[in-house]
Parts: structure tokens; C-alpha cells; sequence
């Protein structure tokens, strides 16, 4: 016993650990926990001390984690978990209303749900009624006042100041390595229904003097993709729902916009139980993970 009480996790190098994994280095870490490098090399070697073992892997072209690093991760991300919700259940100020929360389809995921599950137990006089939709029209819905917020899809340069940016991605002209895009000849074009922006950009200025002819709309990725795969056409398609045999082109098209999911309110928002829930929200999908989208 007096062995395993002078053993510790410490929160923070527990934090230190999952942000590595989540950025995918030390440098990118430092940066997302606004330490110096060395400071979370620091606090990495300090937990391997306590333990008695190597967490990182440190050979060349190797695993990141070791065997050990990779049993603490999966502790770690329920230790924070329990830790930061228990310092919100104590520090909590009663809430109470009524939140109309707007979602695209591909946020519905299991990491946003456990955060919702979260607010719902520290503010139970909170009601959080969700509606799923493209981000066309949950943006126009905050515009007129029918939401109170909305986790959107936007381009890059249209965050507003008040936006919570949630994530990012870059966002590709796709093909199939059998498609031929004959120089002259309209380019075959699989999209969205017009409530996608992406479409409304390719048909607009994304197009330019480009000769585009759409031969295919869905409302879905998956139908894209497999129109995509299916050497229909080209598409525009984000970093993760590129896969298999897809091609990024990148000639004679013009290079897309890229991509952030943020945390938006209604512009006459005064409601104090919107600002608790975006917090959570970004809290929560700072942790191990980020914010895990469909596919």
C-alpha cells in the first residue's frame, strides 16, 4: 500500500497525454494547452517516474504510444471525464428554460450525446429540444430567431467572431481513378441538393468558367461517395470521407474553400442557459477525441 500511495496521476499530465494523442505530437499539443514543448515533456517524464515505465514511444518511424501509454490513455480519458464533471457539478449555477438546439446530421455522434447527457444531469430544469438539418437552413432558422443555437457547417472565412469553432477540415475535389475529365467537355458533377452550400459555391463563383454538369443529387454523403466510387463524377467531399481508390483533383478546378464546424447563437441571444450549453460544448469536445463525425 505505502508503494502504490507514493504513485500519483496527476490531472495535468494526464491531460498532457490525451492532448498528444488527440494533436498527434508534443509540438502540436504545447500549442492546443498553451504550454512550451518542454513543459509537457516535463510533465510526460514526470508521469513515467511515478510509474516506472515509458509512456511515448521515442524510436523513429515507431508507435507513438508504448503498450503502457496506450493501457493510461484509455484510464485517462474516464479520469478527466469524472474530474471535470465533477468540478462543474460543484461549481454549477442553477439553470432552468428552454434551449431549440439545431445539429446537421454528422454531429449527431456519440461524443456530442454524452455531452448533451452531461448538461442534462447538472442543469435538470434546462429542456434541450434538438432539430437535425443541413446548415443552410438551421443558419437561416438562427437568423430568424426559430433557434437559440446551432452546431453549423461553415467556410472557413464566414466565423464570425462569436462563434465557437468546433473543428476544421479541408474540403477536396474527388474523383475515381477511372474518370476521365477530357479537356473541353463538361465536367460531370455529383452534389448535394441545393440547401448545400458547398453546391451553391461550386454553381456559383467556385465555378467560374468552368463547365460543370450536374448528373447527381442526394441529400447524403454516403450516396455521393458511392456515386463517387461508382465513376459517375467528380465531387466535392471533406477530409474524412475521403477513402479507398478516391483521387483529390486539382487541376482545372478551383481550389475549394476550407471548413469549420462551429457553435453558433442566435444574434438576440440572452438566454444564460444557451451560454452554459455552448460552454459545455466546447469544453467537452476539447477532450480525447474532438468532436467524432459520421462517416
Amino acid at each position: 500500500m505505502t508503494a502504490l500511495n507514493s504513485r500519483r496521476l496527476e490531472i495535468d499530465a494526464l491531460r498532457a497525454l490525451t492532448a498528444i494523442r488527440r494533436h498527434g505530437g508534443i509540438t502540436r499539443a504545447a500549442v492546443a494547452l498553451g504550454l512550451s514543448q518542454s513543459a509537457v515533456s516535463h510533465k510526460i517524464r514526470r508521469l513515467e517516474v511515478s510509474l516506472d515505465c515509458e509512456l511515448l514511444g521515442r524510436k523513429s518511424g515507431g508507435p507513438m504510444f508504448t503498450a503502457a501509454g496506450e493501457d493510461l490513455l484509455d484510464y485517462a480519458v474516464r479520469i478527466l471525464g469524472l474530474h471535470d464533471e465533477a468540478l462543474l457539478s460543484l461549481s454549477k449555477t442553477p439553470l432552468a428554460g428552454r434551449i431549440l438546439l439545431g445539429l446537421t446530421e454528422d454531429t449527431a455522434c456519440s461524443d456530442l450525446a454524452r455531452i448533451l447527457g452531461r448538461f442534462k444531469r447538472l442543469s435538470p430544469n434546462v429542456a434541450v429540444r434538438t432539430k437535425v438539418g443541413m446548415s443552410l437552413v438551421l443558419r437561416a432558422k438562427l437568423e430568424l430567431g426559430e433557434l437559440d443555437a446551432a452546431i453549423v457547417q461553415v467556410f472557413s472565412h464566414e466565423v464570425r467572431p462569436n462563434d465557437v469553432v468546433l473543428y476544421r477540415e479541408d474540403l477536396h475535389w474527388v474523383k475515381h481513378p477511372e474518370l476521365t475529365i477530357r479537356p473541353g467537355e463538361a465536367i460531370p458533377f455529383l452534389s448535394f441538393d441545393d440547401q448545400c452550400f458547398y453546391r451553391q459555391w461550386a454553381l456559383g463563383i467556385g465555378q467560374e468558367n468552368l463547365p460543370l454538369e450536374s448528373v447527381f443529387e442526394c441529400s447524403s454523403a454516403a450516396g455521393i461517395v458511392s456515386a463517387v466510387n461508382a465513376i459517375m463524377g467528380v465531387a466535392l467531399l471533406s477530409d474524412r470521407h475521403i477513402r479507398g481508390e478516391m483521387q483529390i483533383v486539382t487541376d482545372r478546378l478551383p481550389v475549394p474553400p476550407s471548413l469549420a464546424y462551429v457553435a453558433r447563437r442566435a444574434r438576440r441571444s440572452r438566454n444564460p442557459a444557451v451560454d452554459s450549453l455552448i460552454g459545455e460544448i466546447e469544453k467537452g469536445i476539447s477532450r480525447p477525441g474532438g468532436l467524432a463525425l459520421i462517416v
